[in-house]
Formats: structure tokens, C-alpha cells, sequence
């Protein structure tokens, strides 16, 4: 008895002992957002005031000090999210994740950012102040990485901390610009189609502009003196399990005084970008003698992409033109080492390449290139056939200057100070919108675009001597769209199709009409605009064009094949006002219906995978209106039913009715009970949280939520016949600058401020947020130090 007695007291002592050893390492892994620390290579105290959401608020003597201390407070909040996207473009995945990661690896090593990025280093001016910046925000980085505790995913994935380098910002800066692209996903799907079908086919994928849509105006103030498959389907796929934030779209719009209550411009912007724990932005307000912001960063960039202050405010969307371009390579009949060009034979160049993979030895692998780019065949799972094809994209082959223009954007001190900076996006293709104390609103497309001859269409794979030439005719950035201080008082941006060019309508992959036209109908008639309502605006859930789509489809229903209560809800679907709150039941049959309503008309053609396919790319939403208001289509005809001709009303009746009976196996039979938050909901996802027992530790969510597919709340998810709309991509954050009282502006994130799930600030946000809700980006300095939760100092001793 008296040795159980001993055992008990031991393992009491044990379990006693291991509770210690856990709340001390609690406690050591938290970020540490109080007390003194030392920053070597500080010349002067810094101090770092954080709020209640953990916002840092950094008061430096001058920017160096201050871009080093953003450097610490940044790593110490999101390392292991620095630490991922640093990661994608130089290849690294497969040595944190495994060999599932291989085949995503060698894509981005083959198209060239990492080389491009050391190019760019070697090339830089190392005095320029955005170098200078640039390396002492490394340097906070690194002696976090020195100094600070090591994040929990790296002992659970067994990688080691190592410094970050200038090239690490230039890889990030170039993963954002390829997960802008649109045409990875486009321009092999149209070709497949062409060469699969027919030419007849690609009449109705509204592939060229459709001038009855709604359009971004250009403005310019006269003068006084005169009047493949989808490419990237295994990366996106790979890239979305991990939780890497995809960049997807966005709205954003500055309201001129003249339709403001108080007089003053007000500016909004919610990008939207994948839905991931953490989220893609990390909020820092610095100020220093020579530089006021509070900006959002993306981990491990020192600029920040959106910012403010009390003189302007700035933000982006996608631009989505198109600045990739395919070839298909002829080889020479006898040396497989050669492609045909119009000058003759040229050789192939091998580039071979390296891969540490994750409980495994390093791999090498090569591939050849063109004087176009990447031969993609064997490195893109999605490349199929004999026919080599090589990517020419803009991003690697001109000169990279976009720290240089965000280290600008974020120093302008007026409108003209911002616009020289913009030039310098050469790519990826943004709108960077605009607005200040001064009573200016403006948009400007950013991107290096070039004239295209009427005889080349971009969206193809080119055959071998043909297509566009590597040398383009660029040019000049007064010629991008763009608009300043229209007379219509507004200016906007939802990914939509802007107005001509130097004489021509740009090509690129352009989101529907649908947000643009709700935002122009909420702007146009309004002229008492303050912040409430642009609160209420930024997080509506409202298409009108939806209901247009309905309404066509009714016309095709047979009612007297219908149940009285299919009737019932035909006549429910008659009066929706296309809006998506919680409650809606016409929302989810709405939805289920457009799904069979796409299956049924194009994927007899297409069959499973160039459906998939077709669904990753921005057509099948651009079409949906046009062919539910369309009568005719050569897409109509089921193609497997070779005794009869189906028109568009057998696709739309049929479609109903499978929609129907999915429904009534998902939700049961009672139709009130087919409620929107039964089927669309948000899990803000980690990549650690992909292991089953880790995942209600690591992820937010899931929540029920408000939204859909562009709405201005753009709550996106892949269609597919799961029954499951599972939000995947959505607005980043929404925030609102009224400058008519600038310190009351608001903002909100997805999740949560940090990265550490051992922070209070990992998922504070949350709930908030889904919600529809905000809070103050505090910018008074009297009530920033008054309402500090904590305050690091930082010192050099």
C-alpha cells in the first residue's frame, strides 16, 4: 500500500511538474509586447505603444530606428507567415512540408522569380534610402530571429531559423505578382477549347469586352490652352491546403467633397485575397520627424501595399491585365536541343536545379528555355501532350523597381508626389487608388502595358514564329487608364473592365460588371455620404445583377411540370432582391441553381477536368448573365444525346429540378429550412491545421457567413456539387479614412493582429469581423500613449 502511496505522490509530482513545464513554455512563446528590449544597431530609443488589438504604434527619432523596430514587432507577431511566403518563389515548400510539396517547387523555380530577385539584388543601389530602409526592417527581422523565441510551427516542423535577406522581400514581392496573373488559368483553358472543339465554341465564353457593361471612366482635366488546361491548377491547389493567401481581387472607391456630408474626401478599400490564419496584413502606425503611416504590411515587405495619414490615404485592387503570354516551341526534327525562331534554329538553354525535400535527400531536376521563357511541359502537371510551350511573363524580364515606387507611395506628401512614384510598377498590374486632405480623389492602373497589333489575341497559346514579340512597344504611363478628380466625384475599382487606351481596349481577365454596377448605383445618386454609410456600403451583400439572371431563367420554366410548392418557390425567386443574409433560402437555391445550370450546359462539352478547369478561371462568372439571358448558344446541346437537340429551356428546367432534389438530400424537404448559413460558411485555415487534432487550435472558425460571390462583402468559394459553399477568399480587411475626422477612421482584420495562436491577438478579431463590425485606427498620440495596453521600449543598451 505504502509503495502505491509513493507511486501516486511521484506521478502527482511528474503531472505537477509537466503543468509547469507547460504554462512556462505558454508563457516563453508568447510575443512579448511590454518591458525593455535591445536592438543592436539602434542609434536612439524607440518606443512601441501597443493597443487594445495589438496594433503596434512605433514613435522613432528618425526611420531607420523606426523600420527596425517595425522589422522586430513584425517578426515577432508572423515569422512563421514570413517564413512561408519567403519560402514559395525560391522553392523551398517541399523542405517544411514534404515530396508533396515537389511539384509546386520546381514550378516556381522554373518561372523565374528567384533568379530574377537575385538579378535584381545584385543590381540595386545599396545607399538608395529604400535600401537603407529596407536592410535595417532585415535587421529587426533577424534579431528577432537572434534573440526572440522560436515559433511553434517551426519545432513542429522541424526547420531552423535562418536570417532574411533583401532577396526574400523581392521573392514575396514576386509570389504576389504571380498569384495576381489570371492567365496561368485562361489562356491554356481557351486553347483547349479552340483545339478541342472548335472555333464556334468560344463564341459565348465572353472572351472579348462586352460594351454594355458597366466600365471604369477614364478622366484626365484638360489643359487650359485646349479643349493549356489551367496551369496552375496543382499550384493553386497545393498553395490552398497550405493556407498561402492567394490574391484574388477587390473594391476600393474615394468620394470627392462635393458628395460627402462634412465636405471631405472619404476613402474605402477591402482587397481581396485568400482566406488564411494568419491573415495576409499586419497593421503598424510609425511615426517619426520625417514620416507619419499607418499602413498595412504584407510579412517581410517593410512598405506598406495600403496606407494613411492625415494628408492622403492609398489602397489597391487587381488590375488583371494580362501580362503573360504563351508560345508553342518547334523543335528541330534532329536535335531536340534546338526550337525554330523566325531569325532560324536556336538552341535551348538547360537550367538545372536543386530541391531539399523534407525526410528525404535533395532532388535536381532542369528544364530548357526559350528566348520566350520557361519550357513548362514536365513541370506543370497541366502541360499535356508532345507540343513544347514556354511562358513569357513581364515580371522576370524587365527591370524590378516596385520597392522603390512602394517606398514612395508610402513618403508621398501629395498627390503629385504619389503619382511619380507609380511608374515603377512594372508588374503585377495594379489600381492604386487615391485620396487626401485636399479635396483630390483618383485611380491610376499601374502595370508596364504595351501596344498590341488587332491581329494577335492574347488569350491563345501563339504558334511557333507567331504572336508577340519579346521587345514590345511599352507605353508611357500617361497613357494607362486612369482617372483624376472626375466630374461624376468618385472614383472606383472592383477588377472590372476599364475604358479604352491609347486608342484600344486593353486585354486582360477581367472580373463581371456585377460589383462595379452596385457601386456606381450606391454612389451615382448620393451626395451625403459619411462614414456610416460607407461602413454600411463596404459590407452590403447585394447583387442586382443576380436578380436580372433570375428572371431570365424563369422564363424557361415549364410550370406545368412543377409541384405546388416548386411553384412557391418560383414565385419566392421572383421577388428576391438578390441579397445574402444568414436567413435567405432564395440565396442558397439561387446558387444551387446556377451550379446545374454551368453543368448542364458545359460539361458534356468539356467533360470533368476541362470543367474544373473552366471554373478556376474568371469566365464562368463573367458569362452567367449573358447566358441566362442568351436564347441560343452551341453550348445548349447535349452533345452525349445523339437522337435529339436540347434548347436553353431544357438546360434551365432541368437544372431546377436537380436543384431541387439536392437540396431536399442536403436540408430535407421543407424548403425554409434551405437557410444560407447552413451551407456558406468561413474557416480561416493554418497550414498546421490540416492535422485533424491540431486544427481547432490552429484555425478561426468555421462561422456561418453573410455574402457571396461579388457583392461588394465578397464572400467567395469554388463551385462544385458538394452542396458546400466554403468561403475561401474575401476581403483581406475593410478599411474606411474620412478626412474630415481622420483620427476616427476604421478599419478591421480577418482574424486577428498576430500570427502566435499563444497571443490574445490571434483570433480577437474574429467574430467582429464576421459580424460586419469595426474599430478606430487610432492616430492621436495623446490617446495612443493614454490607452496603451502595453509599451516595448527599445533601446541599443
Amino acid at each position: 500500500m505504502k509503495t502505491v502511496k509513493k507511486i501516486g505522490k511521484v506521478l502527482l509530482v511528474l503531472f505537477l511538474l509537466l503543468i509547469v513545464a507547460g504554462v512556462f513554455f505558454v508563457y516563453h512563446m508568447k510575443p512579448e509586447y511590454d518591458g525593455e528590449k535591445r536592438l543592436v544597431n539602434l542609434s536612439q530609443e524607440v518606443k512601441v505603444y501597443y493597443d487594445t488589438y495589438g496594433i503596434p504604434h512605433i514613435y522613432g527619432e528618425n526611420e531607420i530606428d523606426a523600420f527596425r523596430a517595425l522589422g522586430y514587432v513584425h517578426a515577432q507577431d508572423r515569422l512563421w507567415q514570413m517564413e512561408l511566403l519567403r519560402r514559395i518563389a525560391s522553392g523551398g515548400l517541399s523542405e517544411v512540408f514534404g515530396p508533396d510539396l515537389i511539384g509546386t517547387d520546381k514550378f516556381f523555380l522554373s518561372i523565374g522569380i528567384d533568379e530574377a530577385s537575385e538579378k535584381t539584388v545584385s543590381d540595386l543601389d545599396m545607399d538608395s534610402e529604400a535600401i537603407q530602409l529596407s536592410i535595417a526592417y532585415l535587421d529587426g527581422i533577424n534579431q528577432f530571429i537572434k534573440d526572440g523565441p522560436t515559433p511553434l510551427e517551426f519545432y513542429l516542423t522541424g526547420i531552423k531559423k535562418t536570417d532574411f535577406s533583401l532577396k526574400d522581400i523581392f521573392n514575396t514581392a514576386g509570389y504576389m505578382a504571380f498569384s495576381f496573373a489570371m492567365a496561368h488559368k485562361t489562356d491554356p483553358f481557351l486553347t483547349n477549347v479552340k483545339d478541342k472543339l472548335g472555333v464556334d465554341y468560344l463564341a459565348d465564353l465572353e472572351i472579348v469586352s462586352n460594351v454594355n457593361t458597366e466600365w471604369i471612366k477614364n478622366y484626365k482635366k484638360p489643359k487650359k490652352d485646349s479643349i493549356g488546361n489551367n496551369i496552375t491548377a496543382m499550384v493553386t491547389e497545393a498553395l490552398g491546403k497550405l493556407n498561402i493567401p492567394l490574391f484574388e481581387g477587390s473594391n476600393s472607391w474615394a468620394i470627392a467633397p462635393e458628395k460627402t456630408k462634412n465636405g471631405k474626401v472619404i476613402f474605402a478599400n477591402d482587397p481581396h485575397i485568400g482566406f488564411a490564419q494568419p491573415s495576409v496584413w499586419y497593421e503598424a502606425h510609425l511615426e517619426t520627424p520625417t514620416y507619419s503611416k499607418y499602413g498595412y504590411h504584407i510579412a517581410g515587405v517593410p512598405f506598406p501595399l495600403l496606407g494613411h495619414n492625415r494628408e492622403l490615404a492609398y489602397g489597391l485592387t487587381m488590375f488583371e491585365n494580362d501580362d503573360v503570354d504563351f508560345y508553342y516551341e518547334e523543335i528541330h526534327p534532329s536535335n531536340e536541343n534546338q526550337y525554330r525562331t523566325k531569325n532560324g534554329w536556336a538552341t535551348f538553354e538547360t537550367v538545372n536545379k536543386t530541391i531539399k525535400v523534407k525526410d528525404s535527400g535533395d532532388i535536381s531536376f532542369s528544364y530548357k528555355k526559350s528566348k520566350h521563357g520557361p519550357i513548362l511541359n514536365g513541370i506543370a502537371d497541366q502541360i499535356k501532350g508532345d507540343r513544347p510551350i514556354a511562358m513569357s511573363w513581364i515580371y522576370t524580364q524587365m527591370e524590378n523597381t516596385i520597392i522603390d515606387a512602394f517606398y514612395e507611395m508610402a513618403h508621398a506628401q501629395n498627390l503629385n508626389q504619389f503619382t511619380s512614384g507609380l511608374p515603377k510598377i512594372h508588374a503585377p498590374g495594379l489600381n492604386i487608388m487615391y485620396g487626401d486632405a485636399q479635396g483630390n480623389v483618383a485611380w491610376f492602373a499601374t502595370a508596364k502595358l504595351y501596344s498590341i497589333p488587332d491581329s494577335i489575341h492574347t488569350k491563345f497559346v501563339y504558334e511557333p514564329t507567331e504572336g508577340l514579340e519579346i521587345n514590345k512597344q511599352y507605353l508611357d504611363f500617361p497613357k494607362n487608364p486612369q482617372a483624376i478628380n472626375p466630374p461624376w466625384h468618385y472614383v472606383y475599382s472592383a477588377n472590372n473592365q476599364p475604358d479604352s487606351i491609347a486608342g484600344m481596349l486593353y486585354p486582360g481577365y477581367y472580373l463581371p460588371e456585377n460589383r462595379a454596377k452596385r457601386i456606381v448605383a450606391l454612389l451615382e445618386p448620393k451626395n451625403d455620404w459619411d462614414l456610416e454609410a460607407t461602413s454600411n456600403m463596404i459590407t452590403d451583400v447585394t447583387s442586382t445583377v443576380n436578380t436580372l439572371v433570375v428572371k431570365d431563367l424563369i422564363k424557361e420554366i415549364d410550370v406545368k411540370k412543377l409541384t405546388d410548392d416548386q411553384i412557391q418557390l418560383l414565385d419566392r425567386l421572383n421577388i428576391w432582391q438578390g441579397d445574402y443574409p444568414l436567413e435567405s433560402t432564395e440565396a442558397t437555391f439561387y446558387t444551387r441553381w446556377i451550379y446545374y445550370f454551368l453543368e448542364s450546359t458545359f460539361k458534356d462539352e468539356l467533360g470533368q477536368e476541362m470543367f474544373d478547369a473552366f471554373l478556376n478561371t474568371h469566365l464562368h462568372k463573367r458569362l452567367i448573365a449573358p447566358m441566362a439571358k442568351k436564347n441560343h448558344s452551341i453550348w445548349y446541346d447535349n452533345v452525349e444525346t445523339k437522337d435529339k437537340v436540347e434548347t436553353k429551356k431544357t438546360i434551365v428546367h432541368n437544372a431546377f429540378v436537380q436543384s431541387i432534389t439536392s437540396l431536399e438530400k442536403d436540408l430535407g424537404t421543407e424548403t425554409t429550412q434551405w437557410t444560407w448559413d447552413k451551407v456558406h460558411t468561413l474557416e480561416h485555415g493554418h497550414p498546421i491545421g490540416q492535422v485533424d487534432a491540431l486544427r481547432s487550435f490552429f484555425n478561426v472558425g468555421p462561422f456561418p457567413v453573410v455574402g457571396t460571390r461579388e457583392v461588394i462583402n465578397n464572400m467567395a468559394f469554388g463551385y462544385g456539387d458538394s452542396g458546400s459553399y466554403n468561403v475561401a477568399s474575401g476581403p483581406s480587411t475593410r478599411r474606411i479614412i474620412d478626412f474630415s475626422d481622420v483620427e476616427n477612421s476604421i478599419s478591421i482584420l480577418p482574424t486577428g493582429q498576430s500570427g502566435n495562436p499563444f497571443s490574445k491577438h490571434y483570433k480577437d478579431q474574429a467574430e467582429m469581423f464576421i459580424n460586419g463590425k469595426f474599430r478606430k485606427m487610432m492616430m492621436n498620440k495623446e490617446e495612443i500613449h493614454k490607452n496603451a495596453e502595453y509599451v516595448l521600449v527599445l533601446t541599443n543598451h
